[in-house]
């Protein structure tokens, strides 16, 4: 039998899901002003994990709106196991967009150690809310080719992704 929260931990629980709603609410309002009149410049197929529902669609929003094909997943494992799948299928993913922290579930660190032993040269950007920490100040030696702090924008989002997909292979 699972026991029960206590009242701190619930506190914080409500601490961190207010957070994700003004972090939803940002990504929302900015959606909202790039809108339709913003150009479609991106080309190819990108990988979503957050286990927030919210954020999942609203990054699934954005990239769509930039012109790419998104998929969306809830933790590492999914995640892994929709990798796998496209690189076997003949359409890999051409970028994997990683939540670093996953509440109850494999998050950004795990499945990216997972995700280099598939492949090697998968393009996996990090994305965080919490700027401060070892993988976010020092992402690359962790195997991520880019960084992203939530709340982000659609501008954020476009100049990570450009970055991430143009750099050559090293």
């Amino acid at each position: 039998m699972a026991q029960k929260p206590t009242y701190e931990e619930l506190e914080q629980r409500i601490k961190e899901l207010e957070k994700r709603v003004i972090e939803c609410k940002q990504m929302e309002e900015e959606l909202l002003k790039t809108g339709p009149a913003k150009p479609v410049t991106g080309r190819g197929k990108i990988l979503v994990m957050d286990d927030e529902k919210m954020i999942r669609i609203l990054a699934g929003e954005m990239l769509s709106q930039l012109g790419y094909n998104v998929e969306v997943s809830k933790d590492g494992v999914e995640t892994i196991e929709l990798y796998k799948k496209a690189g076997e299928s003949g359409n890999p993913f051409d970028a994997v967009l990683l939540d670093l922290t996953i509440k109850y579930g494999m998050g950004g660190r795990q499945t990216i150690e997972k995700l280099l032993e598939i492949d090697p040269n998968v393009k996996a950007i990090i994305s965080s809310g919490y700027s401060n920490g070892p993988i976010m100040s020092d992402f690359e030696a962790y195997g991520f080719k880019g960084i992203l702090a939530k709340p982000f924008n659609m501008n954020e989002l476009t100049k990570v992704l450009d970055g991430v997909l143009t750099k050559r292979d090293e």
